[in-house]
């Protein structure tokens, strides 16, 4: 008891009032009319939310840290069932992604600018670690084209202003610096922050990308040499089209693997459409199209270079020596100087980190009916990152090619990349003498044909444009600012053009008015006759399911509704108004500007002759000057005439589509409150809220003097007013409780006829009538106990109770209760007028 009244004097000496517009006083409810007072319903009244409420449900409690840690590990959820059918599908997926990973990640490697073995290290800790913390099953973490582009910037970067620092201390270094961000953002599980990118901006993203680099492995495909492939894409392209004439035979080599691949990828999708029982063959083919050219390309090497091992005397570029086993595992080198390198360069790296694995993740769990946790990815990807540099790894995130192939291979767990992980050791350890003669041409055609993937195809793009023409424009705004800028500028164009997007929806929203339209079910079949007329002679008003209801729709039509249906104004003087776009500080004033101006267009004042002035007191219109300036009423001489026009009575507030309010949006709620009471005094405005799906919502509104009817200005006596609610049924012959003791006692009918029936033995008449009026004897009682039923007895009543709180009356559960309300009052209102009664004279 001593906190309360420490609380209440505090707030007294502060000037905080405690029942600030509460019109109602201290008590729930306010008078014997307010209350809902059926015999046969409970009352409820609905309590706030409280801040050590809302604290609680932030603040994680001892079973949501274990909940946390559980979760950090989800292999331990599946890998007790693990079983041989597992392992072979595993096996299958992770020995075939193995053959791709190898030639793929050494030619990634030369995009990021580091030796090739950097790449098979990358691979190797990717897939290893990321089963540990894995919610997809598909998806295969190393390195990638992109990543590997931004790192490939990142060493060029530092090799012109810290010559002296190795290019794989550079990577390895942003590899550590990005996990531990991404990690630490996936333990405090805000992975949803990627949402914010859109689909437009994450497409774009891969096809512009897709395209520099491209591009940019021209030059290595032909041999021409002597400008950067660094550059814009533009320049890139202008580039080797001026030293075209300076193709070397690694061009013969370059473009006839990269025709091979493009070939044999061919020939199997049109073997599997002519053959589907070999379906599975020619997939298993496709896929390791990579592996076959990268052999194939390395053999024909080989024969030509065995005898001009020498960089001067190569026929054409080779890949060169590449140590066996991990040479360049060591700590990795931390410093400021290194940071500030990659510092400009490390948000583009995070969100390619991000977007590509999340997006990938998404897609697929989706195709094959699973759900990932973007936090717990995000925990993943960060710890390959960390860990992976000890080895020599550089940044490595999901990639779009692989997943897709692990995918049809028919993977089982996460555990097949443990499959690929052994495949990639022994590349390391047993293949480096092979790998010394594959031609860099041969990687770049790889390169190309693995990028490829990635393009965003015309009807994809057409599907964006019949959905969102303004998404389309996104996307070709982020395509071009990579083709003529950079990768990095291309990510920053497309995402913050789609937050502006998202936010100009939300400053910009408009609401809509809307009218009551009766419609009633129908079936398809009976809709049109064969003259071409409504008709339906299935049509029973006395069915529940095809009884006529009212709805509401927009009076402009804006939601594609027929527009030879005109909605009905709700009633004179009541207007319903429906939230678009959420209800903000952004967007609080356009909305109750619109509002207001319609109101004013559509109505008169309540007193046309009244108008306010300094001090508080109003009076008699007697000369224009009175007028406000805003409102100089008709020319001298002429009387304003509205007569056609109703006053205004009530306000009902559509809040279906309203999750949060803020202080900004209430308070401005407030203010034109005040304002349209001014416009109908001496009456005052109700303000009925619908579809309210937030406690919160509800609190914020409650305190502002919503939710009840609105107190006489003079401060005496409140006029009666007729509060109108839902009531739920929760008992009687439609329950849930009901149908089960309906079913319990149709078994025990049949176990007793049954019981009648076997005990029934054909003798003389009287015996057999007499055992048939006993049975039926019986049945008829069972058949009255079964009447006698509370659950569902006959004349039984149903017993309700309200949906909502009786302490917040105007809060209503939907439209059709509001309006209802709205109107009943009002009417109440004009009887009441007229028989004398209402607000006390003072």
């Amino acid at each position: 008891m001593a906190s309360p009244k420490i609380g209440h004097t505090l707030a007294k000496v502060l000037g905080i009032k405690l029942n600030y517009r509460n019109p109602q006083g201290a008590d729930a409810l306010s008078r014997g009319e307010s209350l809902y007072s059926v015999s046969s319903a409970d009352s409820f009244l609905e309590e706030e939310p409280t801040s050590w409420e809302w604290i609680k449900s932030v603040t994680p409690n001892g079973q949501g840290l274990l909940r946390w840690g559980y979760n950090l590990f989800p292999f331990t959820h599946w890998i007790g069932h693990y079983n041989l059918q597992w392992l072979y599908g595993d096996l299958v997926a992770g020995i075939t992604v193995g053959c791709v990973v190898v030639p793929q990640s050494m030619a990634y490697a030369k995009l990021a600018e580091l030796a090739p073995q950097f790449g098979l290290y990358s691979s190797f800790m990717g897939v290893l670690i990321y089963w540990f913390f894995a919610t997809s099953k598909d998806i295969t973490i190393g390195p990638v084209a992109v990543m590997s582009t931004i790192t490939g910037n990142v060493v060029n970067k530092a090799h012109k202003t810290n010559p002296d620092i190795p290019p794989n201390v550079i990577a390895s270094a942003l590899a550590i610096v990005a996990g531990a961000i991404i990690c630490f953002i996936g333990l405090i599980r805000l992975g949803r922050i990627v949402d914010f990118i859109s689909l437009a901006a994450i497409s774009a993203f891969m096809t512009g990308s897709a395209i520099n680099i491209a591009v940019g492995q021209v030059p290595a495909l032909m041999g021409i040499t002597g400008f950067s492939n660094r550059e814009s894409t533009y320049k890139v392209v202008i580039n080797i089209l001026k030293h075209l004439g300076r193709s070397e035979r690694d061009a013969a080599m370059g473009l006839t693997a990269l025709f091979f691949l493009y070939l044999v990828r061919s020939l199997c999708n049109f073997g599997a459409r002519r053959m589907p029982h070999r379906a599975k063959t020619f997939f298993f083919v496709s896929t390791l199209r990579t592996a076959f050219t990268i052999l194939l390309y390395t053999m024909i090497s080989w024969l030509v270079n065995r005898h001009h091992r020498s960089k001067k005397q190569q026929r054409f570029a080779i890949l060169g020596m590449v140590p066996r086993g991990f040479k360049n595992a060591a700590v990795p080198t931390i410093d400021t100087n290194i940071i500030k390198i990659f510092a400009s360069e490390l948000p583009a790296s995070i969100i390619v980190l991000l977007i590509e694995h999340i997006a990938i993740a998404k897609s697929f769990g989706r195709v094959n009916n699973y759900t990932i946790d973007p936090s717990q990815e995000m925990v993943a990807i960060g710890v390959t990152n960390l860990l992976g540099p000890f080895l020599g790894a550089y940044p490595a995130t999901g990639s779009f090619s692989r997943t897709a192939i692990k995918s049809k291979a028919g993977v089982r767990t996460p555990f097949a990349g443990v499959i690929t992980a052994i495949v990639v050791l022994l590349a390391i350890y047993a293949l480096p003498a092979v790998f010394f003669y594959i031609p860099n041409s041969v990687l770049s055609a790889v390169i190309i044909h693995a990028v490829g993937d990635l393009i965003t195809p015309p009807n994809t793009i057409y599907q964006f444009w019949r959905v969102n023409p303004i998404e389309v424009i996104i996307f070709f705004a982020g395509v071009f600012v990579t083709i003529f800028s950079s990768i990095e500028n291309g990510i920053y164009t497309t995402i913050c053009i789609s937050v502006a997007v998202l936010l100009f929806r939300v400053l910009f929203a408009q609401g809509r008015f809307v009218g009551k339209v009766k419609v009633h079910s129908v079936i398809g079949d009976h809709l049109i006759d064969d003259n071409g007329k409504f008709r339906d002679k299935s049509f029973d008003p006395q069915d529940p399911d095809k009884a006529a209801r009212n709805i509401f729709l927009p009076f402009e039509h804006c939601d594609g509704s027929n527009p030879q249906i005109e909605p009905q104004s709700p009633y004179p003087g009541i207007f319903i108004y429906r939230f678009s776009e959420g209800y903000n500080y952004p967007n609080a004033n356009r909305y109750l500007d619109h509002m207001v101006a319609t109101i004013f267009k559509q109505t008169r004042r309540t007193d046309t002759q009244s108008f306010p002035r300094l001090g508080g007191e109003s009076k008699k219109l007697t000369d224009k000057q009175d007028r406000p300036w805003n409102d100089p009423g008709p020319r001298r001489g002429r009387i304003q005439e509205h007569s056609d026009k109703p006053t205004l009575k009530a306000i009902i507030l559509d809040f279906s589509s309203v999750n949060n309010v803020d202080i900004t949006s209430v308070q401005h709620l407030i203010d034109v409150r005040n304002q349209l009471d001014r416009y109908a005094s001496p009456d005052k405005v109700d303000w009925h809220l619908a579809c309210i799906n937030n406690r919160w919502t509800k609190r914020a509104l409650a305190s502002a003097g919503f939710g009840f009817p609105t107190p006489a200005s003079d401060g005496h006596v409140m006029e009666r007013w007729k509060p109108i609610f839902s009531v739920a049924d929760i008992g009687g012959q439609d329950s849930a409780a009901a149908a089960a003791e309906y079913r319990e006692q149709e078994r025990e009918m049949k176990r007793q006829r049954t019981q009648d029936v076997e005990g029934r033995e054909p003798s003389r008449d009287g015996d057999t009538v007499g055992q048939d009026e006993s049975a039926s004897s019986g049945s008829n009682e069972y058949v009255q106990h079964i009447a006698d039923s509370k659950a569902y007895g006959v004349g039984v009543s149903s017993r309700v109770v309200v949906v909502h709180g009786l302490n917040r009356p105007l809060f209503h559960i939907d439209l059709t209760s509001a309006l209802q309300s709205a109107i009943a009052n009002v009417e109440r209102r004009g009887e009441d007028e007229a028989k004398g009664v209402g607000t006390l004279a003072p």
